[in-house]
């Protein structure tokens, strides 16, 4: 990106990566941004000011100056590279998919791996909005549970699927241990709450043999889960198991589904 000049950011899109970048309370600390500065040759103009404003000084001041906005964007590439979020991954999304809001309208964003790549521009809130949180707006148009998205927050739903599927099925055991009382885990969760002799979680009234394969039905449904996604998910590196978008919203509707009928339990 060096050789090419980049556009210059428009005065309202650079404010509010500045504000992005620099809150208060989620942003850069000081130290952090006067070594970042250093590292991409921004002369750090405006020190003493809060951060967001120290921030917006040096970038103006210096694309007035080169009318490019390469090293600003060396800046966000640097401030957003994964190493640094070590322990803190929640932090990183979250901070991705807020400057990712502002890069959408220059026609740019930041990837998971920490680069930049080009993409197509955004003329509108919404449409950045949108583009942003992509597989959370899919999601909404299924009415999906809301403990989907209770615990898979919007930063992991950018583009997260290896961790949005995890995040969502371990809501599953969560949600039944909190619906009896139990400390187990796994199959033995599911086998104990859903027994069909002294069940401790009924979704009808285990009359019928219509009653008794329903319940046992969603007992075995839930098992699979934790066999299929689950499990592998907690022991395989992400790198080796790989989960498209498509498979993505299939898993969490179908979670969204086992959630559904924990509503109706009796």
């Amino acid at each position: 990106m060096a050789s090419i000049k980049r556009p210059m950011f428009e005065t309202h899109v650079l404010e509010g990566l500045c504000r992005t970048i620099g809150d208060t309370v989620d942003g850069l600390t000081g130290t952090e941004i006067g070594q970042i500065l250093l590292n991409s040759n921004i002369p750090d103009i405006d020190s003493q000011n809060t951060k967001w404003r120290r921030l917006y000084s040096a970038f103006a001041d210096w694309q007035n100056k080169n009318q490019c906005s390469n090293h600003i964007l060396r800046f966000i590439k640097d401030a957003l590279q994964p190493v640094r979020y070590i322990g803190k991954e929640e932090v990183f999304h979250n901070r991705r998919l807020e400057v990712n809001k502002r890069l959408f309208f220059m026609g740019a964003e930041i990837t998971e791996e920490g680069n930049i790549r080009e993409v197509q521009k955004a003329k509108t809130i919404s449409e950045a909005e949108q583009r942003a949180s992509r597989l959370k707006q899919k999601l909404e148009s299924r009415s999906i549970h809301n403990k989907i998205f209770e615990y898979c927050k919007a930063e992991l739903l950018v583009e997260n699927y290896f961790h949005s599927v995890f995040e969502a099925t371990k809501s599953i055991a969560d949600r039944l241990r909190k619906m009896t009382g139990l400390y187990a885990d796994g199959n033995a969760l599911v086998e104990t709450a859903f027994s069909t002799t002294n069940p401790m979680i009924s979704i009808n009234y285990l009359k019928t043999d219509t009653d008794r394969s329903e319940h046992i039905g969603l007992c075995n449904l839930i098992k699979g889960v934790f066999g299929l996604i689950r499990n592998p998910t907690a022991h395989e590196p992400k790198i080796k198991y790989e989960i498209t978008e498509d498979e993505a919203l299939d898993i969490l509707n179908t979670i969204s589904f086992i959630h559904k009928r924990l509503d109706k339990a009796i």
